[in-house]
């Protein structure tokens, strides 16, 4: 304690120095390169030294002095003064950051006025080539391209993109497929990563001279670092895509959640590098290191994550500074993670998937605006920026092309993809209830891109350890190039080729919501009276602890108690406001206190708990109010929805009935068919009495009464279906009152269309002509199908109850 205040002093005393009227301290120059003062002959102090004693005619402060003269009174030459003045490098560093930032804002712009290139080219293809030109441009000038170094890309590009990532995470899909999530991030990313280093340690003993030096752990620390998925490159192409968002969460969230296996991968064989010899002890502590990574990444970030909720519950009069805390904790978790070698990234996307339910119930709907528009901007502008310097850099930095160990890097990327994607989705597809078709494999072994961070991680490595750096940064940057031009270009008509669901932008409704809740209940008890404890169990666990608990200590004023069902409504209410303002339908809405500062300042007297718990009135009443509204909507709009815009037909009533009783007349028919016993006479078709008349015409000619012969009307409405021949309309020739003619008795039985009935009139009960007795008798005649068989002994001849 006593060295550090003499170390502390002689500064001290330099800024009270000027201060002090007898004497003027000055620093000594005497301090080693450490800070520590050099010992001087003597009992001198160390760390300054006293000034020369004042003469008589040294100047006061608080003299007068002669104005722009010496002491003596000679005249110093005046200079004008200084209109404008040009000082770059008190300005370089910040101005440099503005350019760079406003080149990257043009190139979004420019690339989204012109659709015909975005529609075609990634935007992050675009980025890369503008990039390259910028780069070839300042090294034509003379000067040198900046490098995206590895400190500026994890410190301060990549945390806005992974924050605007986990904050915004659709949670329910996530956490429904999160151990298939798991298996690719994890399973994958080791698979890929020593099936790939082996390979390549491989083609190196087998490539030459120049390969040979390269060990087996040089290698397996090469696969590591281009074996994982980047989530800045696939949320650049999946955005553009509108995949549909099963493939997006798989994807996207095994790009999140490999950075743990990246991260441990790397620092274990840049440390058994630099190890003479590895022993089992060092591989068993680098395997539980993953776990410490990965737990401890995310347990950072739920702490900080709930701080952040915890902070947001007292700012009802300070509306302001709300984003603020949101921002400052999150990237206060990744510091932290990042400060003892854990996994940023899953501290990133814990603490935003922990703090938002918490956090938007307290702050004001315009600060939840801020928050979500400005971490839009801050990760677009990042993103931009990566894809800008991933092109500088390529111009800039050293390279050393092999074409053995490029190519053949390129080749076993691809393969270890796919064949590991094939394996695990078999063994995946036993377990889950929606399978992925073998379309959605081939889109996540499509979409396994590369990027930024792969590059960054080469360019952390030290040349006194790994001399082949520059060719490992030259084999991943043409990784980069072939997964970010050639994969990202194509999967979009490839999706389109194979029809691939996109994603369909649908708003929640009441209905809906009310649906789901059902379901998961359901689900809940069904496991419950099984024995089984699946994801359901578990997840109505936590809900019940988090209302419980959690929400009283983390959300203020009323909103902790509010229905999940009310809370949604409010936030939908919120939500259909803030777009029709946008869109220009409300002319002005006043601007008024949110309904959490409201209750935050006047809260309520809530009634005492019950034993078992029940719901106020007005929190009943308000309800009912909400499911009456909303759901007699959907009823209305589902009545008078028409698929196909018709009119109504006024007659449909009255077709319908008529049908049924024309099937019941049948029905009937049919039973009083079963009683006749004499078989009918057999009538030849017209088809079959021509051919007999044609060959035979002295045997089969005319008779008297052919004349009766019967004729077969058809229905007009249909007369294609067989059911349009209608027997009752049937009628002798002869008795229309004229003499047949002798081309209708050649002809046999005449077809005649049935006159079409009004849709009043009903042909089956309306008496008409052909319902004579004799009429009756011919038709069952003619449509009784023949005798039954015969009945066995002991069977009556009728059955009972005929």
């Amino acid at each position: 304690m006593g060295a550090a205040a003499l170390r502390a002093l002689p500064w001290a005393l330099l800024l009270l120095g000027p201060l002090l009227p007898g004497q003027v301290l000055q620093a000594n120059p005497m301090l080693t390169s450490e800070g520590q003062p050099a010992p001087l002959p003597g009992g001198d102090v160390p760390g300054f030294t006293p000034a020369p004693p004042a003469a008589p005619e040294e100047i006061h402060p608080l003299k007068e002095q002669p104005a722009n003269g010496s002491g003596e009174g000679h005249a110093k030459p005046r200079k004008a003064f200084p209109v404008i003045g040009i000082d770059y490098t008190h300005v370089r560093i910040p101005f440099e950051i503005s350019l760079w930032i406003l080149l990257a804002c043009l190139m979004k712009l420019g690339f989204h006025v012109i659709p015909s290139v975005s529609s075609i080219v990634p935007e992050s293809c675009l980025l890369i080539v503008v990039g390259l030109l910028v780069g070839g441009l300042i090294k034509g000038v003379g000067e040198k391209p900046p490098i995206l170094k590895s400190d500026i890309f994890f410190l301060f590009l990549l945390p806005p993109i992974i924050l605007d990532a986990g904050y915004f995470l659709p949670l329910r899909p996530f956490t429904e497929n999160l151990g298939t999530i798991l298996i690719f991030a994890v399973v994958g990313t080791l698979w890929n990563a020593f099936f790939l280093g082996g390979l390549m340690y491989a083609v190196c003993q087998l490539g030459g001279p120049g390969l040979n030096h390269i060990g087996l752990l040089a290698n397996l620390l090469f696969g590591s670092i281009i074996s994982a998925v980047d989530p800045v490159a696939v949320l650049a192409v999946f955005e553009e895509i509108h995949i549909n968002e099963l493939l997006h969460i798989l994807v996207f969230g095994e790009s999140l959640l490999n950075d743990a296996v990246t991260v441990v991968l790397y620092h274990l064989f840049e440390e058994f590098a630099n190890f003479e010899q590895v022993t089992i002890l060092d591989i068993i502590l680098g395997f539980l290191s993953f776990f410490v990574v990965s737990l401890g990444g995310v347990l950072v970030g739920v702490v900080y994550g709930v701080i952040a909720a915890f902070t947001s519950r007292f700012t009802s009069h300070i509306r302001v500074i709300e984003p603020l805390f949101v921002f400052l904790y999150s990237y206060m978790a990744y510091l932290s993670a990042e400060l003892f070698h854990l996994s940023g990234i899953m501290a990133l996307i814990a603490a935003g998937v922990v703090m938002r339910p918490y956090v938007e119930a307290n702050i004001s709907h315009k600060s939840h605006t801020t928050i979500k528009y400005f971490l839009k901007m801050w990760s677009s502008v990042s993103e931009t920026l990566i894809f800008i310097f991933l092109g500088v850099s390529t111009v800039a930095g050293h390279h050393y092309w092999n074409w053995t160990f490029v190519i053949s890097t390129l080749f076993f990327c691809l393969i270890a993809r796919v064949l590991g994607v094939l394996v695990l989705t078999w063994f995946i597809n036993k377990f889950r209830i929606v399978k992925l078709t073998p379309k959605d494999q081939f889109i996540i072994a499509y979409g396994g891109l590369r990027g930024a961070i792969a590059f960054s991680l080469g360019y952390l490595l030290d040349y006194e350890h790994f001399s082949m750096r520059d060719m490992f940064l030259t084999a991943i940057i043409t990784v980069i190039f072939f997964t970010v031009f050639v994969q990202g270009m194509t999967i979009r008509p490839l999706v389109d080729l194979l029809a691939v669901k996109k994603k369909q932008e649908t708003k929640r409704s009441i209905n809906e919501e009310i649906h789901t809740q059902f379901l998961d209940h359901l689900l809940t008890g069904i496991e419950d009276i099984c024995g089984h404890y699946g994801h359901h169990h578990w997840k109505d666990k936590l809900n019940r602890f988090n209302k419980k608990y959690v929400k009283k200590c983390l959300i203020a004023g009323e909103r902790s108690k509010e229905p999940q069902l009310i809370a949604f409504y409010h936030k939908m209410e919120m939500k259909q406001a803030i777009e029709l303002v946008e869109s220009g339908g409300i002319g002005k809405i006043p601007s008024a206190v949110s309904t959490v500062s409201i209750q935050n300042i006047n809260p309520q007297t809530l009634p005492l708990e019950r034993v078992l718990p029940a719901l106020s009135k007005d929190k009943e009443e308000e309800i009912r109010k909400i499911l009456r509204n909303n759901l007699q909507k959907t009823r209305q709009r589902l009545r008078s929805y028409n698929r196909h815009t018709l009119v109504a037909d006024p007659y449909e009533e009255a077709w319908n009935q008529m049908l049924l009783r024309r099937q019941k007349a049948r029905q009937l028919e049919q039973k009083m068919n079963n009683y006749l016993t004499v078989p009918a006479h057999r009538v030849d078709s017209p088809t079959m009495s021509r051919a007999r008349i044609g060959s035979d015409p002295l045997a089969y000619e005319p008779k008297e009464d052919s004349e009766n012969l019967p004729i077969i009307t058809i229905d007009p409405a249909s007369p294609q279906s067989p059911e349009s021949v209608d027997l009752m309309s049937e009628e002798p020739k002869g008795c229309s009152g004229l003499p047949p003619s002798p081309e209708e008795d050649e002809e046999g039985l005449v077809m005649r269309a049935k006159e079409p009935s009004s849709p009043g009139t009903d042909d089956v009960f309306t008496p008409g002509t052909s319902d004579s007795p004799s009429n009756q008798r011919m038709l069952r005649c003619l449509s009784d199908p023949g005798p039954r068989p015969e009945p066995e002994e002991g069977e009556p001849f009728i059955p009972k109850g005929q």
